[in-house]
């Protein structure tokens, strides 16, 4: 049944094009939201830049017709901007002055007008759905560029096969899959014997060969940082897989995701040469007061937020063993070129080939900022997104819509892809359990 559906401006500073991803159905912009659009086209972040797309993509639809009386779309549905004589005030206890209750008070309008037509409101907003949901209008989340974090999966599947087949796997390294296996490109794989007393062996499915081999990882670590489970071995394998050039990496605090990425992509760059500079970012997301309140240069106001990057680095140069390998500091490699750690404002507009990037805390993203960073990447270029989807500090995603979790949905399978679930904290007892319980 065709319905309306009433889109708040959360929702398009969120994705510019929603107005075109409602099919058949009717979406409808108070002119509230128009507003609102109109005092973010400075912002110099995300929402400035997605603002001025709606704007620009607004703009062009007028030459179709009348945004006031409506535009057609192929799919059968339309698009109209609503203005309503008056601003009506709802005959309840709330600030007639706010912008979110127009936008309700219009949204509630539209549906006393047709009451045989579902009208639902869209929002990214929690706490306004909690409104509507009191007023008595049905409201739902943006979904269509969410995912079911749940059912991500952990890249991992177990196999059993017969003691001689894994015998066999041990020897040589390499196993075609069994025939009734459902495996993807760069999937990890627990092989498991039906002996009484099993053995088991870890591998990776090679999607283009077709073919199980064992991981890579030397014994001696990387960096000299050994991997602690099963989970930690795949991800080194994959991180030294030249030919994956996309990693997603998602765990809780104390998995070993950054020090793991940040070893595999030192011991690619700095020791063996195979890119040339391994470079570190993560976003700006201030957890307390922004980043003017703080004292200094740019540099030293940007400290506090790569400190966690210069902690990891600062282990694996010393208690890892670098400098005992002969090599330089992380400072030196900074000073060089080879090592850059910088927020993920300065990436944009830049080609970035032959390198290993890290970008941290990748789960504060929107899909469209991890979409532009990743088209960066030119040849011969790798990167790596860690991070933890239920640990956001970004107020306009959220576990199941940031970036870091819609590419890992949608891109793994691919042969250039990997992902990797890590569930088990390595990085102490305490922090295990404090993680696990708090």
């Amino acid at each position: 049944m065709r319905k309306n559906y009433i889109l708040d401006t959360n929702v398009l500073l969120h994705d510019p094009y929603a107005i075109t991803k409602f099919e058949d159905n009717d979406v409808i912009l108070p002119i509230y939201v128009l507003e609102e659009i109109d005092t973010f086209k400075r912002d110099p972040a995300e929402r400035g830049r997605n603002a001025r797309t709606v704007s620009r993509l607004l703009d062009s639809m007028r030459e179709k017709g009348s945004l006031q009386a409506g535009i057609s779309n192929a799919e059968g549905g339309s698009l109209r901007v609503y203005v309503p004589e008056r601003r009506k005030e709802l005959s309840i206890a709330l600030n007639p002055a706010s912008g979110d209750h127009a936008i309700l008070q219009t949204a509630i309008e539209l549906r006393d007008a047709q009451p045989g037509k579902p009208t639902v409101f869209v929002t990214m907003d929690v706490n306004l759905r909690i409104r509507a949901d009191a007023l008595g209008l049905a409201s739902e989340g943006y979904e269509n560029q969410s995912v079911d974090v749940e059912a991500l999966g952990s890249g991992l599947v177990e196999l059993t096969v017969s003691a001689a087949v894994l015998e066999a796997f041990l020897s040589s390294g390499r196993l075609p899959p069994p025939a009734d296996s459902k495996l993807y490109a760069n999937v990890s794989v627990l092989l498991r014997d039906d002996s009484p007393q099993p053995r088991s062996a870890l591998a990776r499915y090679y999607g283009k060969e077709g073919e199980l081999r064992a991981l890579r990882v030397p014994r001696e670590g990387v960096m000299s940082v050994r991997p602690r489970n099963k989970e930690q071995s795949f991800a080194l394998d994959v991180l030294l897989d030249d030919s994956v050039k996309l990693v997603t990496m998602v765990g809780k605090a104390g998995t070993g995701k950054t020090l793991l990425a940040l070893a595999a992509g030192l011991r690619r760059t700095a020791e063996e040469g195979v890119y040339t500079r391994l470079l570190v970012s993560r976003p700006i997301i201030p957890m307390g007061r922004d980043l003017g309140y703080l004292p200094g240069t740019i540099q030293e106001k940007l400290n506090p937020w790569m400190q966690p990057i210069f902690d990891n680095l600062d282990f694996l140069m010393v208690a890892g063993g670098g400098k005992r390998r002969g090599l330089r500091g992380y400072e030196q490699l900074l000073e060089s070129g080879m090592l850059q750690v910088e927020p993920l404002t300065y990436i944009r507009g830049r080609s970035l080939p032959q390198q290993y990037v890290i970008v941290d805390e990748a789960q504060n993203l929107t899909p469209h900022e991890v979409k532009t960073i990743i088209t960066r990447c030119g040849d011969g270029t790798k990167i790596v997104l860690t991070g933890d989807p239920y640990q956001i500090d970004n107020p306009y995603v959220d576990s199941s819509s940031n970036g870091l979790t819609v590419s890992a949905d949608r891109l793994r399978g691919d042969p250039i892809v990997g992902h990797v679930l890590l569930t088990k904290g390595e990085r102490s007892e305490l922090a295990n359990l404090a993680a696990n319980k708090l």
